[in-house]
């Protein structure tokens, strides 16, 4: 999609890191047998997408606006088609 900016914001990309981060914490500690490692790297990757959440919601990810393509309006004619 060129000239879009989905994903490139701060919430994002904080969400994506923590989650990433946990992700790797519950893998290393799944191969290490401990149980209590794991599920505190399931409850990091978790983590991570509330971050994300609360970071969009005080504005920091990507603004609801009205994207060109996804616009339905009686006034304009489809792509392609003939007056």
């Amino acid at each position: 999609m060129a000239g879009s900016s989905h994903g490139h914001t701060p919430a994002a990309w904080t969400g994506v890191i923590i989650a990433f981060i946990g992700f790797c914490v519950a893998g290393a500690f799944m191969v290490m047998n401990q149980p209590a490692g794991f599920w505190a790297g399931i409850g990091l990757t978790l983590l991570g997408a509330v971050v994300g959440g609360i970071m969009r919601m005080m504005g920091m990810g990507q603004p609801k606006s009205d994207h060109p393509v996804h616009q339905v309006t009686g006034d304009r004619a489809p792509a392609g088609a003939r007056s």
